[in-house]
């Protein structure tokens, strides 16, 4: 049976993808590189030093280091959240339907501790999960599953008996590859059908039932 609930924290549990579009783009700017909301949705998912490489590899600049770009921006990130987040559509019922189930509940974002304190203070989380895992800790960042597994570790559970809840795809390649069961969220613009690969899509954590959690609990005793 599924033992352990594992969330996902920007675009899952709070709209901060326009968020880290405003900070990567100010940033971005203040070393001369130019970017489009288009061109910062690239890199959605993908750890926030591996973005700043990312860009630096395709548009090389002086002056600041990568390093002090990733802080910049971090912060920049935490400010906004702390200033505008709110929960997203299903986000408290989601909490209390596996809270009632006795289920230990844990965060798995790609994002630096900086941001999720500042996300989890602003949606009064703070204290309430199991564990709270950032990616920047590992070797490799989302799409490589090693921050699930840690995850999985830090609860004590094993990863197939984990159920992962992820809006982007390279966070939902990500848990697949810890072999978790994986309910995708994606965001309206996404194409859903990409996501075929993982055992649930939604279009909203408000369509979480008990139906569809039973179907994966059977499923994950297999």
């Amino acid at each position: 049976m599924i033992d352990a609930v594992i969330f996902d924290l920007d675009g899952l549990l709070i709209d901060s993808e326009p968020f880290w579009r405003r900070a990567e783009t100010e940033v971005f700017a203040d070393v001369g590189v130019t970017l489009t909301n288009a061109m910062c949705m690239e890199t959605t998912g993908l750890r926030l030093d591996a973005v700043v490489e990312h860009w630096f590899s395709r548009t090389p600049w002086s002056g600041k280091s990568q390093p002090a770009v990733v802080t910049a921006i971090a912060t920049r990130v935490a400010e906004l959240i702390t200033a505008h987040a709110a929960p997203l559509p299903g986000v408290p019922d989601a909490l209390a339907f596996f809270k009632v189930r006795g289920l230990p509940i844990a965060l798995c974002s790609s994002s630096p501790m900086t941001v999720i304190d500042a996300a989890l203070a602003k949606l009064q989380l703070t204290g309430r999960m199991r564990a709270v895992i950032s990616a920047e800790g590992e070797s490799h960042g989302k799409p490589h599953p090693a921050v699930y597994l840690t995850t999985a570790a830090k609860l004590g559970v094993l990863p197939e008996k984990c159920l992962a809840l992820e809006d982007s795809m390279n966070g939902c390649i990500a848990a697949k590859a810890a072999r978790m069961k994986v309910i995708a969220v994606p965001e309206a613009h996404a194409e859903h059908a990409r996501f075929s690969f993982c055992d649930a899509t939604l279009h909203s954590l408000k369509a979480l039932d008990e139906q569809l959690f039973t179907r994966l609990s059977d499923t994950a005793q297999r």
